[in-house]
């Protein structure tokens, strides 16, 4: 296997992040998304590619004005153990310092693999009181599942909310 590089998300590759993703949303490890949020979400993508071909990616959503969420972070089985997904995670901190960004939280069933990048489990309250009455408001559900929020649950059976300071 060559090696890989790691490069912001084109509209070109959407159609391969769906077809990385799907596996993952039919084992029911990763949610499915609709490929037009997809499309409306590039600009938050990062891929790995090796040869032209698509082998990991990743994305920085922003919830507030300090606090990013690192979503979609995939690799392909065969580049499993290759440093894929820590190449991912760090051009996404990268990214997330430039935008002023300091602490990014992550909903994982990889807790090893996020603890070893510095992220720690995290409890009930994280924000204060206005800035939780803020993100209330967004019809996002990655933000409903920081938050925790009941209508969410069934989506976040199994998994550890946890968060890194930048």
């Amino acid at each position: 296997m060559s090696s890989f590089t790691v490069r912001p998300a084109r509209t070109s590759d959407v159609r391969g992040i769906l077809a990385m993703l799907d596996p993952y949303v039919q084992r029911r490890i990763l949610l499915g998304k609709d490929i037009v949020v997809l499309y409306e979400s590039v600009q938050q993508f990062v891929v790995a590619e090796a040869d032209g071909e698509l082998v990991g990616c990743g994305a920085l959503h922003v919830m507030w004005e300090d606090l990013g969420e690192v979503r979609t972070l995939i690799v392909v089985d065969e580049w499993l153990h290759r440093g894929v997904g820590r190449a991912i995670v760090e051009r996404l901190e990268a990214d997330a310092v430039a935008l002023g960004l300091s602490r990014l939280f992550c909903l994982t069933f990889e807790v090893d693999f996020f603890r070893a990048r510095g992220f720690e489990p995290i409890g009930e309250h994280i924000v204060d009181s206005d800035v939780y009455s803020q993100l209330l408001r967004s019809p996002d559900e990655g933000i409903a599942e920081f938050l925790d929020l009941a209508h969410v649950k069934p989506n976040t059976l199994g998994n550890t909310r946890m968060i890194k300071q930048l």
